[in-house]
């Protein structure tokens, strides 16, 4: 899902149009004389002063931020902004966050970065970072096409209005909250349909493949009996202690707001989709076809890898690891005595019923069996561990269909809700006993739960860092996560190992796809036909792997490219350090900073090896 920015209100200075000749001579001084004495203030500041400053300022930033962020706050836990929801698709917010990040880029710039040190100056290059590329990216109408198959505003909405994801509901206040954030989420669809009209209008839009998986998807929420939604979860799971009038008042609430504002604005969108979208959505699927596309697709190149590798590195370090995986999948085969070509091992694997599970329950008690099994090896490897737990859940069956085989959702730095492992059931074949040793690693320990919970909890870090990610980094960690399975202990058995190759497969095939549909103009079909040739993955996977893709240009490269830059660091420490060398020392240099650009972390980790020399 495409991160909100951190951002808040900010004040305009409004000037008189009007004013005489000496009064603007008056103010223009007034300006000099303020000029003068920030910097005369910048440079009396010693290094303590500094430090001191910029740590204010984050702190503000974030407090600031969640005005306009009040999902973030909701997430992590924070009180007192669970009933806002503000129009995030509008073009008023869209200028609040312009002028948000402006004043306080501003702002931090004026600290001199010379009296940083260690932590600061991490935090104050990072914060500089974002800021610049969230303003580079302003020139791309990512607002024109709001609406995908994987991720929309209308299954986002659900999912908090379930009651069983981070939207609490233990209060009778909690309830309460919701019912104000439904009418703010019910103008945000409207929002969303309005500017896929102008969307249409410009000639940015959606491909017709992806929209059509949305309808079902918006079809589920409109109901004529109220109780049959999503959204009456809560009042089916109300808390005893409510009282009777309570319950009866949020009841009557609830069953009016699901049956007069929810399904109606579903109902608008799913109409609107499907009498005047899909009309005129285009074709094509890559991001190069839109106006400015290959500018659009080189910024998400850059911002999802913060590298400047283009197009075709990518594509060609790609078709590299598809090759090389290919002859380790090979290996597997002449260890488990299985003879034929790889594509006739890709389909006994298919369709043996051994490697699959029957039913739902069992596949979910085997991943939490995995998680006992996995704790126990993690000091092997690990010196520093969460404090926060994660349970494993299925996906909801309302958006199963379109949804990822499996994704991470953070609890809250104090554990009192648990990270999420959701997964998806939809197709048990898609789910294959290979493959849960590599998938749990990677979504939980020591993947996505284990990276981000320790981000979450190191109280010395900026809030801005502490809540905020780059996928470079949280994806790159989790696949370098899997690749020292072996080390931990795990794929012991052959199948198990070649599941961590199917995996890594994906990742590689990620590479060369992306690229493809969004640089080189291959088609959905084309991109199908690669990853079924590629790959032992069940249909129904491949075409929901593609079409993320083509929803998500850029975001899929960042695995392979971040655990590639992890590697290597590994790699350059070990050569270096010698018997110095420390693999829990490593993994904890990593970790202990949160999420950090490639180049960053690269300095970091160099300046660590030169000080152990």
């Amino acid at each position: 899902m495409k991160k909100l920015l951190i951002v808040a209100a900010v004040s305009s200075i409004l000037v008189a149009c009007n004013q005489a000749e000496t009064n603007k001579t008056v103010e223009a001084k007034k300006v000099e004389v303020t000029k003068e004495t920030l910097e005369t203030k910048k440079a009396q500041m010693t290094p303590e002063q500094a430090s001191v400053e910029l740590n204010k300022l984050f702190q503000e930033n974030f407090q600031a931020g969640l005005a306009l962020n009040p999902i973030q706050a909701t997430a992590i836990g924070m009180p007192g902004y669970n009933d806002k929801l503000p129009n995030f698709l509008s073009s008023e917010f869209q200028k609040k966050t312009h002028d948000f990040t402006v004043e306080w880029l501003e702002k931090i710039k004026k600290i001199d970065r010379n009296l940083l040190s260690g932590q600061d100056r991490l935090s104050y290059d990072i914060f500089i970072y974002n800021s610049e590329q969230s303003l580079e990216g302003e020139q791309f109408p990512g607002e024109l096409i709001p609406i995908n198959q994987s991720s929309n505003i209308a299954s986002f909405f659900a999912q908090l209005g379930s009651g069983q994801s981070f939207q609490p509901f233990k209060t009778v206040k909690d309830y309460e909250d919701w019912l104000k954030r439904v009418d703010s989420g019910v103008k945000i669809i409207k929002q969303a349909k309005a500017n896929m009209q102008l969307g249409i209008e410009k000639g940015v839009t959606q491909p017709k493949a992806l929209m059509e998986k949305v309808l079902p998807q918006l079809k589920a929420h409109i109901v004529d009996d109220v109780t049959q939604s999503v959204f009456y979860g809560p009042i089916n799971n109300m808390p005893e202690d409510f009282s009777d009038e309570d319950k009866k008042r949020l009841t009557e609430a609830y069953s009016l707001a699901i049956s007069e504002k929810i399904v109606p604005s579903y109902e608008l969108l799913h109409d609107f989709i499907g009498n005047d979208y899909l009309p005129k959505a285009r074709a094509t699927f890559g991001l190069s076809e839109h106006p400015n596309g290959e500018a659009w697709y080189n910024y998400q190149l850059k911002t999802f890898t913060t590298t400047d590798l283009t197009a075709e590195q990518i594509h060609q370090f790609g078709l590299n690891e598809v090759a090389r995986i290919r002859g380790e999948m090979e290996n597997v085969m002449k260890q488990v005595g299985f003879e034929g070509t790889l594509a006739d091992w890709f389909k006994y694997v298919q369709t043996n019923p051994e490697f699959y599970y029957d039913n739902e329950e069992d596949l979910l008690q085997g991943y939490r069996d995995l998680q006992a099994k996995v704790n126990k090896l993690l000091p092997s490897m690990f010196d520093i561990q969460p404090k926060s737990d994660y349970e494993v859940r299925a996906v909801e069956a309302y958006r199963a269909e379109s949804a990822a085989g499996a994704s991470y959702m953070p609890g809250t730095p104090d554990g009192s809700r648990p990270g999420i492992f959701y997964v998806n059931t939809f197709n048990l074949k898609g789910q294959p006993k290979f493959g849960m040793e590599t998938l749990s690693i990677h979504e939980a320990a020591p993947g996505h739960h284990f990276q981000i919970s320790l981000q979450q909890e190191v109280e010395g870090l900026p809030m801005f860092r502490r809540f905020g990610g780059l996928s470079v980094f949280s994806e790159g960690w989790a696949l370098y996560a899997e690749s020292i399975g072996k080390e931990m202990g795990m794929f012991t058995d052959p199948m198990q190992y070649y599941g961590r190759l199917s995996d890594e497969m994906l990742r590689a095939m990620r590479l060369v796809v992306d690229t493809g549909l969004h640089a080189k103009g291959w088609s959905r079909q084309k991109a199908i036909d690669y990853m079924m040739e590629n790959s032992s993955m069940a249909d129904t996977d491949v075409v929901s792997e593609v079409e993320r893709y083509i929803a998500w240009p850029g975001q899929a490269v960042s695995y392979k490219v971040g655990q590639r830059e992890i590697s290597n660091m590994r790699a350059d420490a070990e050569k270096r350090l010698g018997d110095k060398f420390d693999i829990k020392e490593f993994h904890r240099q990593i970790l202990i900073d949160g999420s950090l650009p490639m180049p960053v972390l690269k300095t970091k980790i160099n300046e660590w090896i030169e000080s152990k020399l």
